[in-house]
C-alpha cells in the first residue's frame, strides 16, 4: 500500500500554503528531507502521531464562471491565463487524494465563491464515485483565524456539508493540532493480507514529456513475455500491467559485485530459468520547470510522485538528442529523495547512431559496459549531472527499435535485489577499519571523530549506523567516503544508501 495522499484544495487567496508550510514545518517531522535535492517542492512526507501521509499543495480552484465568460475576473490575478490548467490539477488533486482539506477563509466568513467551489468538489467527487473509486473523507480548515471571534464564526463552514470544520491559524499554529488529529484519524487502514498478496517487482516509468516512456512501456511488455492482467493503477489514467517476465540466463551465485548494466546480466557459468512477476506502472511526464506559471507547476508532479512511492524501482528515461536537462535533474532528485532504485535510460539512441554504427565503433569500457565513443561522452555528462546519486547505472537504449531494452528487466531485477541485501556486521567493521586507515577520519578544533563501530540496521535502502564520539565532526564528504568503500567491495547497484552516525549521547 503506497503513502496517503492529503490534499488541501479550495478556491485561491485563503491560505493553503501558508497552512502548507506550517504543518511542514512546525509540529510536523518531514520524512527525510534532504538538502540539494528537490527545492521548490509542494508536497511533503510527514509524520503525525506514528501515521504517514504525503501532503500535496494545489492552485486554487476558480468559480466556473471565471472559466467559460472571459468578462468574468479571475480571483487569482497572476493566474488569469491558467485558470483551465490550474482547475485541471486541482481535479487530479481530487481525484486521487485519500483524505481532502477543503480550505476556506476565517476572516471572509462563507462566501458565494466557496459554496460555487464546493459544489464543484462535489461534483467531482461524484464523478470519482462512479468511476468505482471510494469516496474520500473531508475536512473543512477555516484558515486566517488568528481572532477569538473568527474561531466562533467559523462554526457557519458546516452549512457546507463537507465535514467537520476547524478554526486554524496557518501563521500562528492554532487548530492545526486538531486537525491533524482528525486527518490521521480519517486515512485509509493498511491492509497487510493485500500487501502479502501482491509480491511482484514494481517497476515505474518517469521522465519528461516526450521522452519515449509510452514507446517503452509498449516494448517491455511485448512478446516472449506473457501479459497477466491489466489492473486499474491509483492514478485516474494510468493502468498497471502485470507481466511475467523469463530470465534464461539467470545466474546461480551473487550478484553484488556488479558496477554496470552489463556485468549485472554476467557472473556464473550456471544459469537456470526464472519467472519473475512485474508490475509496470506508466506515468505522465513531468512538465518543465518554468514553462508555465508556478501554480500550475505545483501540482504537476503528484502522478508521478505516487507512481515513485509504489514502486521498488524507478526507470528514469532521458532524451539522447536533447541530453540532460534540468528537469531531468528534478525528477532524479524526486527519486532520490523517495529512496528508491534506479536505473538511467538513455533512450532514442537510435536517432544519434545505427544498430549496425554502434556493432562496428563500440567496445569495453571497464565497469560500463560496451560503448561507442559519443556514448561515452553523454555518459560523462550524465555522470556529472546526475552526481547525487552516482549509484545508478547508466544504459543506453532505443524503446523504438528495441535496441538493448532485452537488458532493462534483467538489470531492475539486480536493483531489487541490492535493496535487500545485508552485510553481516563483521564484514562492515572490516571495512571500517581499512578505511581509516587510508583516510583518517576528520578533526575540528583538535577534537577528531571515532567511529567505535558500524552496523546495518535496514534494507529498502540499506540503511547503515555507525557508532561515534561526535556527530559533528561526521562531515558530509567522510559519510560518503565511508559510503564509497562499502560499495566498492559489495556493490549495491542502482540503490541508494543511507549512511547514520549515532553519537554517544543520542537516543536510539
Amino acid at each position: 500500500m503506497s503513502t496517503p495522499f492529503v490534499a488541501l484544495v479550495g478556491r485561491p487567496n485563503v491560505g493553503k500554503s501558508t497552512l502548507f508550510n506550517r504543518i511542514i514545518g512546525e509540529n510536523l517531522s518531514v520524512v527525510d528531507n534532504r538538502p540539494g535535492t528537490t527545492r521548490d517542492r509542494v508536497y511533503s512526507k510527514c509524520n503525525w502521531n506514528g501515521a504517514e501521509f504525503v501532503l500535496v499543495d494545489t492552485g486554487g480552484i476558480e468559480p466556473l464562471e471565471a472559466l467559460r465568460d472571459k468578462e468574468v475576473a479571475v480571483i487569482a490575478e497572476g493566474s488569469a491565463d491558467f485558470v483551465h490548467e490550474i482547475r485541471e490539477q486541482a481535479e487530479i488533486a481530487i481525484a486521487e487524494a485519500d483524505v481532502i482539506v477543503f480550505t476556506v477563509d476565517g476572516q471572509a466568513g462563507l462566501t458565494a465563491i466557496d459554496e460555487a467551489v464546493a459544489e464543484i468538489l462535489r461534483r467531482l467527487i461524484g464523478q470519482r464515485q462512479k468511476a468505482g473509486h471510494t469516496v474520500p473523507p473531508m475536512v473543512v480548515a477555516a484558515s486566517k483565524a488568528e481572532a477569538t471571534h473568527i474561531r466562533q464564526e467559523a462554526m457557519e463552514f458546516y452549512a457546507l456539508g463537507l465535514g467537520e470544520v476547524f478554526a486554524v491559524s496557518g501563521l500562528q499554529g492554532d487548530g492545526v493540532a486538531d486537525m491533524l488529529d482528525e486527518i490521521v484519524r480519517s486515512l485509509p487502514a493498511k491492509n497487510p493480507i493485500d500487501e502479502a498478496e501482491d509480491d511482484s517487482l514494481k517497476i515505474a516509468l518517469l521522465g519528461r514529456p516526450n521522452v519515449g516512456k509510452s514507446s517503452l512501456f509498449n516494448q517491455l511488455i511485448g512478446e516472449p513475455r506473457v501479459i497477466v492482467s491489466p489492473v486499474a493503477g491509483t492514478t485516474r489514467d494510468a493502468i498497471d500491467t502485470v507481466i511475467e517476465f523469463t530470465e534464461t540466463n539467470r545466474p546461480i551465485g551473487d550478484s553484488s559485485e556488479v558496477d554496470s548494466a552489463d556485468e549485472a546480466l554476467e557472473g556464473a557459468e550456471t544459469f537456470v530459468p526464472v519467472v519473475n512477476k512485474i508490475t509496470l506502472i506508466d506515468t505522465a511526464g513531468i512538465r518543465k520547470r518554468g514553462s508555465i506559471e508556478p501554480g500550475v507547476e505545483k501540482f504537476s508532479v503528484l502522478r508521478a510522485f505516487k507512481a515513485i512511492e509504489r514502486a521498488h524501482v524507478v526507470l528514469l528515461l532521458v532524451d539522447a538528442d536533447e541530453g540532460i536537462t534540468v528537469q531531468d535533474e528534478h525528477i532524479a532528485g524526486y527519486i532520490l529523495e523517495a529512496n528508491k532504485g534506479v536505473i538511467v535510460l538513455v533512450n532514442k539512441w537510435d536517432l544519434l547512431e545505427s544498430k549496425e554504427k554502434v556493432a562496428r565503433s563500440e567496445r569495453e569500457v571497464e565497469g560500463f559496459g560496451m560503448l561507442t565513443e559519443k556514448m561515452y561522452k553523454l555518459l560523462e555528462e550524465a555522470r556529472s549531472r546526475f552526481n547525487f546519486m552516482a549509484y545508478a547505472p547508466i544504459m543506453f537504449i532505443s524503446a523504438k527499435t528495441g535496441f538493448r531494452c532485452e537488458q532493462i528487466f534483467p538489470a531492475a531485477l539486480r536493483v531489487n535485489e541490492a535493496r535487500a541485501m545485508r552485510i553481516p556486521t563483521s564484514d562492515l567493521n572490516r571495512i571500517l577499519r581499512e578505511a581509516h586507515a587510508k583516510h583518517s577520519p576528520p578533526s575540528t578544533g583538535g577534537k577528531r571523530l571515532k567511529v567505535f563501530f558500524g552496523s546495518q540496521v535496514g534494507i529498502n535502502p540499506p540503511t547503515f549506523v555507525f557508532h561515534c564520539n561526535d556527530t559533528k565532526l561526521a562531515h558530509f564528504s567522510y559519510r560518503r567516503y565511508i559510503e564509497n568503500r562499502i560499495r566498492a567491495e559489495f556493490g549495491f547497484f542502482g540503490t541508494p544508501m543511507r549512511v547514520i552516525f549515532r553519537g554517544r549521547d543520542d537516543k536510539e
